[in-house]
């Protein structure tokens, strides 16, 4: 069995290097998202490889050790990332560092290891599927006009021209006054969805780590935020990660709008893929709203070790979701602070 060796991805310049070499590589593998998972929740990142120290990387898969007094310890690749692809040549390179994680979890009295591979691995190594959603993703290369075609005519089309009719402004960039737009409506939006929303340092540290890669875009009517969205970039793909509207402004058609507006900038500039994310199965009316964009559905499955471990059950069950529609705005902020660190 090959040794299997760990590295700190914040500290070696190896894998910077490696990343951009790697045509699997995604913004969830970069520094400055792990970084900004180390000072928003205190999660310390690792690489496992069985490449030596001092000495090119040529494999590698990255992971955060979870520390949670309410929900356990873990080793999760990666938090808050809809997918993160283990970086190898081989499915055999895989197993070895995969074998490795699983050693590493015993000796760090973890009770299981997360996962999030775009593709089923070859090996599975005693791992378990864990849960199942959709990734869509939109193909840019065809351009602009085929793209436009791709929309669904009622639900897409027609709101783009509707949001042109209102004469709505768009904004964009990462200067604190679009995130304390951009937080205002995702509060707005967590209320209605019966969650809390996720701490603005999040949003903050994703700013500042992860620089010219991140983006907040802001449509406004008559000088009210109506709607937002925040993209991520990475080589040749735009990742659309959250979005967030106010309900009452809905018909005029602010969030189609931002997409459209994104999708045209992605192409001007040469990308060739918008990464829409993950959707549960369940959740229909999400999954529709990405297909009407023209995006292609794909499977995604989580893994987890040991494969007895029962997936975690859903930590707000509808009666909790309906009391989040009631709690004040600040206890929700305030509990969404302190309870996103132990999700992960």
């Amino acid at each position: 069995m090959m040794p299997v060796y760990k590295s700190d991805p914040l500290r070696d310049p190896r894998w910077e290097v490696f990343l951009n070499q790697h045509p699997q590589a995604s913004v969830f593998h970069t520094a400055g998202w792990l970084k900004a998972l180390q000072l928003t929740y205190g999660y310390q990142p690792s690489v496992l490889t069985l490449s030596a120290p001092g000495c090119d990387l040529t494999n590698g898969i990255v992971l955060c050790n979870v520390r949670s007094w309410l929900t356990g310890r873990r080793f999760v690749s990666l938090p808050f990332s809809d997918h993160c692809e283990p970086l190898a040549g081989n499915p055999e390179d895989v197993a070895q560092i995969i074998a490795g994680m699983q050693r590493d979890m015993n000796r760090a009295n973890c009770r299981y290891l997360e996962l999030r591979p775009l593709t089923s691995p070859s090996s599975l190594c005693g791992l378990e599927r864990s849960a199942d959603y959709y990734l869509h993703r939109l193909d840019l290369r065809p351009g602009m006009n085929k793209v436009f075609q791709g929309f669904h005519r009622d639900c897409v089309q027609r709101k783009i021209r509707r949001a042109e009719r209102e004469a709505l402004n768009i904004t964009e960039g990462r200067t604190l006054d679009l995130l304390k737009q951009f937080y205002k409506l995702a509060v707005r939006t967590r209320r209605r969805q019966g969650l809390p929303p996720q701490p603005f340092t999040w949003f903050q540290n994703l700013a500042d780590c992860l620089g010219v890669a991140f983006t907040i875009r802001i449509a406004s009517k008559n000088d009210q935020p109506i709607a937002g969205i925040v993209t991520l970039e990475h080589k040749q793909t735009l990742v659309y990660k959250y979005g967030a509207s106010d309900e009452r402004f809905h018909n005029c058609g602010g969030m189609i709008w931002l997409f459209w507006i994104a999708i045209q900038d992605a192409m001007g500039r040469g990308l060739t893929e918008l990464d829409m994310g993950r959707s549960a199965i369940d959740n229909p009316g999400l999954v529709a709203f990405k297909d009407h964009l023209g995006a292609a559905r794909f499977p995604l499955s989580y893994w987890r070790f040991p494969a007895c471990q029962k997936p975690a059950r859903n930590w707000t069950p509808g009666i909790t979701k309906k009391a989040f529609t009631y709690i004040p705005d600040h206890w929700r902020i305030l509990l969404g602070t302190h309870l996103y660190r132990h999700i992960g």
